[in-house]
This record gives C-alpha cells, structure tokens and sequence, in this order.
C-alpha cells in the first residue's frame, strides 16, 4: 500500500469514528427535539437544513447538478428509504422509548448489511460470519424484550421497539442504494439528492397533517437539537458514510456503527438520566459481539479471494 493510500485509508477511518459518534448524538438530540415538536416538524427542518448545506457545498464544488432519470430514480430510492421512511421510524420511536435503548437496537444494522450482502449479492457466507449474525439478531432480541425473549411469542414488544428495528432495515437498504448509486454520482451529490427527494416527501406528509409550522412550543434546546440533526447528523455524516461505503465497502464500513449505541447509551445516561436494564446493556454487548465476529469473518474471506483461494462476486 502506497503512502498516499495509507493516508486515504486511515481518513477514511477517522471519517467513520466521528461520524458514529456523531449519530450517537443524533439519538439524543432527537429525543430532545420530539419532545419539543412534532417528529415530521422535527424531520422536514432537518432535512431543509441539510438540503441547503449539501447544496451550496455541490455547486461550489461540482456545479449545478446535471442528473439523468436514472439518477432521480436513485435518488427517490434514497429519500424515500433512508430519508423519509427512516425517520418516521426514527422520530416516532424516540417519542415512544429510551434514546440509549433505541440505539442498541439499531447496533443490529451491521450484521443485517451482511445479511443482505449475502443473500442479494452474492458475498462469501462462512459459518463464522453466520454464528455472528445469529448472536447479533439474539442479542437485539434482548434489548427489544428487555432481556424477556417470550415477550415476542405473545406478540407484547412494543410499537416503539419495532420501529426502531425498522431503523435497521431502512438504513441496510440505503446502504445498498447507495453503493449503486456512488457509481454514477459523488458522495456529496448523491446525499444531496436523497436529502433533498427525502425533504420533499417530509415536507408534503408534515403539511397534510398540520404540524409544518407547529414550532411555538420549540425552546432554543429543541431548536439547537434541529440545526444539530440537519447539519452533523445529515449534512456531514451521511457525506462521510457515503464516502467510505464507496472506497471501503458497504459491510466494512457498516460495521462502524457499532460505535453508535455506545456513544449514545454514555451521552444518554449523562444528559437525559437515562438508566438502562442490565439485561438490556447485555443484550447490546452481544449485538456488538455479533457484528465483530462477522466483519472479522469478513475480512478472512477477503484475504483468501485476495491470495486467489476463493473467488469474490
């Protein structure tokens, strides 16, 4: 690996730290922001926020966006996944339970990016990789049960729970888009165009329910929580994350989320008092668990297709 590689890889890596700690953030903003407003308010503001931030840095940058219909198309894909149907799961469910308890859910994201690699591209599947992701779906489990797994059977697990789980799917799905979509647009420009279609379609839902400018009862915390969503949350890290998934790969670069529950169970306990169960905190710890053993596995398989003992798709 040249110098200059080596240098790319490892801001590519300081990239993808800030940014799961940045969205570790975002789990407690949000909770401060719901509280405040109501969650497609808090949404449509987010993304106009970002939309115009993003848009400023692309045409300073690359010009005025010149996209085919078939850019469009990935970008609704985008908006409407990871944009739109993302933070209605998102919001909604931080009105509903804990911010900590919430992120460890979504810890579950990178063994379902494995998942989806393969069973829809292709990717090397190892038992190792498969123990990991079963540990971590077990693990997920817990937190969701609040350490009682036969809550599920009796159909008790709340609203709350499975829309933070749809978190999960949603954001495995615009990670795949993505990667497509970085084939044909720029980081910047793609999550430009997918917070801008995803604005849009806030916008509208927000508007026909009469809360778009419902903002009287948003103090300067709610309203700092807002520009901290749109501007870091969105604006920087979907363009790092964006970033990374184009130079090192959707699983690789998924498998930093794991850093995300951590940063936001710490900030959750030290700004909103949050305490969470221990079997909740042992539940998260073998989401975690999971994930590593199946990025560990992961990069075994990618060692052998290097030294040409196996073939990659």
């Amino acid at each position: 690996m040249t110098a200059e590689r080596a240098t790319g890889s490892l801001t590519t890596y300081l990239k993808l730290i800030a940014t799961s700690l940045i969205w570790g953030a975002t789990w407690i903003a949000g909770r401060v922001a719901v509280s405040e407003a109501a969650p497609l308010s808090v949404a449509s503001w987010r993304f106009l926020l970002a939309a115009i931030a993003l848009g400023a840095l692309v045409i300073r940058r690359e010009g005025w966006p010149r996209w085919t219909g078939r850019d469009w198309l990935t970008l609704f894909a985008l908006g409407t996944s990871g944009i739109f149907l993302y933070n209605l799961c998102f919001l909604y469910g931080m009105t509903l339970i804990e911010a900590g308890r919430g992120a460890l859910v979504v810890a579950l994201t990178p063994a379902l990016i494995a998942a989806g690699d393969w069973l829809l591209f292709g990717a090397p599947m190892s038992r190792l990789k498969g123990f990991g992701i079963t540990v971590a779906m077990f693990g997920c489990l817990l937190v969701v049960t609040n350490g009682q797994p036969a809550l599920l059977a009796h159909g008790q697990v709340g609203v709350g729970e499975w829309l933070i789980i749809g978190c999960s799917l949603l954001w495995a799905i615009y990670t795949f888009v993505g990667r497509r979509g970085t084939r044909s647009l720029s980081p910047l420009a793609m999550t430009f165009g997918a917070s801008l279609t995803g604005w849009l379609l806030l916008t509208v839902a927000a508007w026909l329910q009469g809360s778009l400018f419902s903002l009287d009862d948003v103090t300067w915390r709610g309203g700092s929580a807002i520009v901290f969503l749109g501007l870091f949350g969105t604006a920087i890290g979907f363009t790092w994350y964006a970033e990374a998934v184009q130079r090192i790969g959707a699983t690789r670069s998924g498998a930093f989320i794991n850093l995300v529950p951590v940063s936001a169970v710490l900030l959750g306990a030290l700004l909103l008092g949050e305490r969470l169960e221990l079997a909740v905190l042992a539940g998260g710890a073998l989401v975690v668990a999971g994930v590593v053993l199946t990025n560990h596995a992961g990069r075994r398989l990618n060692v052998m297709a290097t030294d040409g003992k196996r073939t990659l798709p």
